[in-house]
């Protein structure tokens, strides 16, 4: 895998909510103050402390029967715009895609991934944009068709309406995904052919943390760096005393398969000089080391195969020539090698004089007994899930203020900005890209001033700083705001790849993602349609 599933931190997740949503709010309510002490003075700011208290009112005395009948009326509505109809283009895409498929690649894993792939991408594709329409559109075309009459004058709250539209269409978008996710499981396994069908697992991998020494065994932060502009993996040196030295931590006979210890490997060579090309790859060796008994077991040595799976299968049982028992002693992995506080400690050599080895944090893991594919894809199509449901609040939530048109092109734009363009806003918001503020870059493009001179001090400089630092700051709340879709992508790379979804890098930060639109989706639903005219079209 090219990306590194590092685990989630729950803690820092929700204080970061906190801080997002409690200036995002204080400032609304700064706002609202401010409004209503210019419309009508000290009742304004009465009228402001009663609208919040409403929200709040209306969330205690809210009926789960009510919600419940919203929402069957607001799927019997989907059902009669012909939402259904998304099977038929599915079937379509389904019936043909073997065609093209088949013969897509020459090795047998690259097969399997790309009839993944496709699975997943087409339900992504049907299901998220027709839940996208249904929620934008369906509110606005009630209030334009005077239909919302017959609801909002029955004894029903502002905020049971949002809740069973959301729900109304979550359930709705859910019963369709599950149909389309068990199709595309069906299909997979008749497409894959029985040469292959061994592909069809979802690996669980235990990663390690990595450090690296240099070629005279000294402790060093990263390896060498070879020019290569991705600065993913760092190299070590080979026939020196450079290591890559990956310590996995929780390791115990639980983790071993058949009695064996099953290490998989990624790495990626680069060399100085042609050498013998004839093996097929680099030589290297893993070395477990164990300080607290002062061992030290090298293992045979293997050659690197780029482009696919190194797999070794260590018996649980080995000899070990330099052990202080003498020669040939007999070591258990989980037994002796791991120290006392469950961790097992592998260093990388590279062996071949004048080559580097190349590695990052997961390209070397501990491969523990698979799951079911199933299981794998399963948690994938949950990572579409995910995303529908994002669209569904975004999508009713905009739809409460302004007309279906418009809110269909809002949620479009939110939805590809958080598919696309948040790790372009994380490295600008960072500072990692060398670029002035906006009103900065104006200022020197017109007294033709170039990036590398200090502006002049005064109070030019001071009110550049303020007003590109309001900016910035504005940008980093938008950017907050925006959802991250990209995690939910990366849960199908699990699967494409063979590996199960990772609960704590992948699954928790989707699932908290979703739930931290919940609240404020709903706050600002029941207000927009609390003050929207809904008598108007």
């Amino acid at each position: 895998m090219s990306f590194d599933p590092i685990p989630y931190d729950l803690l820092d997740a929700f204080k970061h909510f906190l801080s997002v949503f409690g200036s995002t709010m204080l400032i609304a309510i700064i706002v609202c103050f401010i409004v209503g002490v210019l419309t009508r003075g000290l009742k304004g700011v009465a009228d402001v402390f009663s609208g919040i208290l409403d929200f709040f009112v209306q969330m205690i005395h809210v009926s789960c029967r009510r919600v419940w009948s919203l929402s069957v009326l607001t799927i019997r509505e989907a059902l009669r715009q012909k939402i259904l109809f998304v099977f038929i283009i599915f079937a379509v895409l389904f019936m043909f895609a073997g065609w093209f498929l088949a013969g897509a690649a020459d090795r047998p894993d690259l097969q399997v991934q790309s009839y993944i792939d496709f699975v997943l991408k087409a339900i992504s594709w049907l299901v998220i944009p027709i839940m996208l329409l249904l929620a934008c559109w369906s509110l606005p075309e009630d209030i334009r068709l005077r239909t919302i009459h017959t609801v909002v004058t029955k004894p029903v709250y502002r905020i049971e309406i949002v809740m069973g539209r959301m729900l109304g269409f979550t359930l709705l978008g859910t019963a369709i995904l599950v149909v389309m996710g068990g199709v595309g499981y069906i299909w997979i396994n008749r497409q894959v052919p029985e040469s292959a069908q061994y592909k069809l697992v979802s690996k669980v991998p235990v990663y390690g943390a990595i450090s690296f020494t240099d070629r005279e065994g000294a402790s060093t932060a990263a390896g060498i760096n070879v020019g290569d502009i991705w600065m993913y993996r760092s190299y070590i040196e080979g026939a020196t005393k450079a290591r890559a030295v990956y310590k996995f931590k929780g390791i115990d006979e639980s983790d071993a398969i058949n009695d064996k210890l099953v290490l998989q490997s990624s790495f990626e060579a680069f060399r100085t000089h042609k050498g013998n090309m004839g093996a097929g790859g680099i030589l290297y060796q893993f070395i477990f080391v164990n300080d607290d008994k002062n061992l030290r077991v090298p293992s045979r040595p293997l050659i690197n195969k780029e482009y696919s799976d190194n797999v070794l299968e260590i018996n649980r049982k080995l000899k070990d020539d330099n052990a202080e028992g003498g020669t040939g002693a007999e070591l258990d992995i989980f037994t002796d090698l791991v120290d006392k506080e469950g961790n097992l400690t592998v260093e990388v050599q590279c062996l071949e004089a004048g080559q580097l080895l190349g590695m990052a944090r997961p390209d070397l893991f501990i491969r523990t007994p698979d799951h079911a594919f199933l299981s794998g894809y399963s948690k994938a199509v949950f990572g579409i899930w995910l995303p529908m449901v994002i669209v569904i609040m975004l999508g009713v939530t905009i739809s409460c203020f302004v007309k279906g048109p418009v809110a269909i092109l809002t949620t479009l734009t939110i939805v590809m900005v958080g598919f696309m363009s948040k790790e372009y806003m994380n490295e600008l918001l960072s500072g990692q890209m060398q670029a002035a503020g906006a009103i900065e870059a104006w200022y020197r493009l017109i007294t033709h001033m170039n990036s590398q001179t200090a502006l002049p001090d005064g109070p030019v400089k001071v009110i550049i700083g303020i007003v590109d630092g309001g900016i910035i700051n504005f940008l980093w709340l938008c950017q907050q705001i925006i959802p991250n879709f990209g995690i939910y992508s990366n849960m199908r790379e699990y699967v494409i790849k063979g590996f199960d979804v990772s609960w704590d890098a992948a699954l928790l930060p989707g699932i908290i993602t979703a739930a931290a639109y919940i609240l404020p989706c709903l706050i600002v639903s029941f207000y927009s349609l609390k003050l929207r005219e809904l008598e108007a079209k």
